[in-house]
């Protein structure tokens, strides 16, 4: 079918009102639960099949988040979409006022390769919780993740309700040029860009998720053995292709070495002697991508890992040393399991280098000195982040998550999913019983007593 005649049949179903009745919606959330639950070990094959992904960590990463996230809606959802109901102004008097939430319509996901399932299905949630009908386009590169999320999609919802769009970056470009109702997109930086000019064009609203060069604080309070031990998981899940992962490490120079010793030594642990047989460790997406992150590792002082199997697209765990703000490595997002070290001493060294970068999704500080944790936060604009660990902001549903300048617009997660995925519609019921003359048009007289009426409110 082509695209056109999905996007129309898709606003034709929502013509008829179905998703806007709750109990519809929350009924398509219990069945596409139930499906995924039943599909559990399906998920996990076709992860393992896609790039080596770890059982552990798709089931901790992907599928219980969706679950969760489903679970909160399906409970939340007639809370969510009730009126607010908020103070009526003096002006209106008398009168009533509320926020009323509506369905944008038909809404289009695209959906990013790096966490293929949790970043295609999280909000799609979002927009079902709110009542929209959804277009979902998943990544090319994870092709047995979207045969399979089209399998269970078929089978739980009408194709007009919710449709799967498959192909490649020609069939993205393609869905861009219809008219949406809203389009939310997780992926690069640059691609964003395409998506939001796409948008433009009919003043589409937007989510872009994106990313960025996300810093990591040591500063010389830091538990070292525990911090080291929060980095690597951080950093190396998902074989560090994880769009809120530790992009650098910038370690106060006074705890430098100990910070290196224990980061290899949380590396072995975690993955043994030779990572490239560990059953925890994911590979590289492609070779486009393996190419890229082997660039970054020429002339490179490599400390740990370093180790590199195009046939097999392994990159080994990999921390670099003697790094400088201008090298390859520093320049870009990293999005892979290599992991540059620069140092510093004064705080004025910290504020050069991350203010030399565009504002990052996410930034992680491990200190045990409460005013430098707060002078950290006072001063970065970021997304989101934690102090004294790495990627956790992102489990807790009642943080919204989402970037800040070139990392991203908007947030979801959790109740703000349904929002995101809403308009709010300002309402006033206006009494009339009483109808005071003084707006009227002819105002002659009346100018004083307006003034004098607005200085006592």
């Amino acid at each position: 079918m082509k695209i056109p005649s999905i996007l129309e049949n898709q606003r034709a179903f929502f013509a008829t009102g179905q998703t806007k009745d709750i109990a519809y919606r929350k009924a398509a959330l219990v069945r596409f639960r139930e499906s995924i639950k039943n599909h559990e070990q399906d998920i996990i094959d076709a992860l393992t099949a896609d790039f080596k992904k770890p059982a552990f960590e798709t089931v901790a990463t992907e599928i219980s988040v969706v679950i969760k996230e489903i679970n909160l809606a399906i409970k939340e959802i007639w809370k969510w979409q009730m009126p607010k109901k908020v103070k009526a102004s003096l002006l209106n008097f008398p009168s009533s006022a509320a926020v009323h939430y509506e369905p944008y319509g038909t809404a289009l996901i695209i959906a990013p390769w790096n966490y293929p399932f949790q970043l295609a299905v999280g909000p799609m949630i979002g927009a079902i919780a709110a009542g929209n009908t959804v277009v979902l386009k998943p990544s090319e590169l994870t092709p047995n993740t979207a045969n399979l999320l089209e399998i269970i999609i078929t089978e739980v919802f009408d194709l007009a309700y919710v449709h799967i769009v498959q192909g490649d970056k020609e069939v993205a470009q393609e869905l861009l040029k219809q008219r949406w109702d809203y389009i939310f997109f997780t992926g690069s930086v640059p691609v964003g860009k395409i998506v939001y000019k796409a948008a433009a064009a009919y003043l589409t609203p937007v989510t872009l998720e994106l990313g960025g060069k996300s810093p990591c604080v040591v500063d010389e309070t830091a538990l070292i053995q525990q911090t080291a031990r929060r980095i690597v998981w951080g950093k190396f899940v998902n074989a560090g292709q994880t769009c809120i992962a530790p992009d650098y490490i910038l370690v106060h120079s006074s705890v430098k070495d100990a910070l290196l010793k224990a980061i290899a030594i949380e590396i072995t642990k975690a993955y043994g002697a030779d990572p490239k047989i560990s059953q925890d460790f994911a590979r590289i997406i492609n070779e486009k991508n393996f190419d890229r992150l082997s660039e970054m590792l020429e002339n490179a002082t490599i400390y740990k890992g370093g180790q590199t199997d195009k046939n097999d697209l392994y990159i080994a765990p990999t921390v670099l040393t003697d790094v400088s703000v201008a090298d390859k490595v520093m320049q870009d997002e990293i999005f892979g399991p290599i992991l540059p070290v620069l140092t510093y001493d004064k705080n004025e060294e910290i504020a050069s280098v991350i203010n030399a970068m565009e504002k990052p999704l996410s930034a992680y500080v491990f200190s045990r000195k409460r005013s430098f944790k707060n002078w950290f936060n006072s001063t970065f604009s970021y997304g989101g982040g934690a102090m004294n660990d790495t990627l956790i902001h992102f489990i807790n549903d009642k943080l919204a998550f989402g970037g800040v300048g070139h990392s991203g617009i908007g947030s979801y997660h959790g109740e703000k999913s349904f929002y995101t995925f809403s308009h709010a519609k300002s309402v006033v019921k206006r009494g009339t019983w009483l109808d005071v003359p003084v707006r009227y048009a002819p105002y002659k007289g009346k100018l004083s007593l307006l003034k004098k009426f607005m200085n006592w409110l």
